[in-house]
């Protein structure tokens, strides 16, 4: 289980055998690269496909928890560059 502080986010990163994410406690930001931020509730299912680049976390004005199962069989996570402000704030 994971829990952030509105505002907190991940750095991008990348799963090579996936991860689904069951968002348990308010709402948080889900985003692929190259694709628009995804906004995510309590009660949704996020399944992050093997070798996407994405992040997750927190919006500005709520907190963000969630369980994550992330298979290990073909590798650990791979850890990216910092989600930079922009990107936080660019929900086009």
């Amino acid at each position: 289980m994971a829990t952030f502080a509105p505002g907190a986010k991940l750095d991008w990163h990348i799963h090579p055998a996936g991860q689904i994410l069951l968002i348990t406690q308010g709402t948080g930001y889900y985003q692929e690269k190259g694709k628009p931020i995804q906004t995510v509730h309590k009660g949704e299912v996020i399944k992050c496909q093997p070798g996407v680049e994405h992040w997750h976390g927190a919006t500005p004005d709520s907190g963000f928890t969630y369980i994550a199962t992330t298979p290990a069989q073909k590798g650990k996570t791979i850890w990216l560059k910092r989600v930079t402000d922009e990107e936080y704030s660019n929900k086009n």
